[in-house]
């Protein structure tokens, strides 16, 4: 079983706007409200997978309920502690030939509902997969994932980071079985500039020898590349393709992987599966579909036999 917690859920507001004008009124050509943190959208992913999945977190007032609403209409499991003031984020993604974001502030949460997740935590069984995913919200501190992580380190677990900085770094100590930091992570971790694939396979191993087992590191339009903890490097760059999203490119990279290892824990699998969800999501307006990802990993065996 594998388990998402989203600290911080928000409700993603896209909206398309052609030719924006700032101190203008604009119109969108379109628009989307979905569910939205780096864990819920792993879990949308696991789900279009048929990868059984629940997941948890934090969600408050009308916001959270709204998410919780949509969640439902579209049959994500969940199960979030409920918190007593403030109101889940807002974030706007504007889509005009480029991205640009706007995220909400979002609530502020405390002890006691830090205490409630970790209870929740208890009912995780040896065997089961625990995805820490994405920002914190306000209240938190920075070893909020290591504390998570030392209120189940009795149960052998399959721990799955992925954070920044010091959300990343003080749960090392853990051994997760696999970290995914984009790039600028890594460079942010590192105060160092990357030059070359080189660069990045180096500073994959100095984090495996911090802790991490297997380290994911996507590369947006360069790919990705997996290093293993058994010494195997796997590089592959992105699919050929129109790209009309990057907002989830990397839970859904995360979630391909997930479930290509749950199959039959061969990480060559788990790899390609990863590129082909990533590039499904890349390629949809929104979310790609299972058959979007099956056609694209057929497409991305078929270059590799070649």
């Amino acid at each position: 079983m594998i388990y998402t917690v989203t600290l911080n859920p928000c409700l993603d507001y896209l909206v398309a706007v052609h030719n924006f004008q700032s101190g203008r009124v604009n119109r969108a050509g379109y628009e989307r409200i979905m569910p939205g943190g780096k864990g819920i959208n792993v879990s949308y992913v696991l789900n279009i997978l048929k990868q059984d999945n629940l997941a948890l977190g934090f969600v408050g007032g009308f916001t959270g309920a709204e998410i919780e609403r949509l969640m439902d209409k579209d049959g994500i499991r969940h199960d979030f502690v409920h918190l007593k003031h403030g109101n889940s984020r807002i974030d706007v993604q504007m889509l005009d030939g480029i991205e640009s974001s706007i995220h909400g502030v979002g609530p502020c949460i405390t002890q006691e509902d830090i205490d409630a997740l970790c209870d929740q935590l208890q009912q995780l069984q040896d065997g089961d997969t625990l995805v820490l995913s994405g920002a914190v919200p306000r209240g938190a501190r920075d070893t909020i994932y290591s504390d998570i992580l030392r209120s189940v380190e009795h149960k052998d677990l399959y721990i799955i980071v992925d954070a920044k900085g010091p959300l990343l770094l003080n749960t090392l100590k853990y051994k997760p079985f696999l970290i995914k930091p984009n790039l600028q992570e890594m460079i942010d971790i590192f105060y160092l500039d990357v030059e070359n694939m080189d660069d990045i396979i180096r500073y994959a191993k100095n984090l495996q020898n911090m802790g991490a087992r297997n380290v994911l590191v996507s590369l947006g339009a360069d790919g990705a590349v997996l290093v293993t903890e058994t010494g195997e490097i796997y590089r592959h760059s992105a699919m050929s393709g129109k790209v009309h999203n990057t907002v989830g490119c990397g839970d859904s990279m995360l979630a391909g992987f997930l479930v290509g290892y749950q199959q039959n824990h061969d990480m060559v699998q788990a790899f390609q599966l990863s590129l082909a969800a990533a590039s499904a999501n890349a390629f949809h307006d929104g979310r790609g579909t299972y058959e979007d990802i099956m056609d694209l990993l057929d497409i991305l065996h078929r270059e590799i036999e070649e």
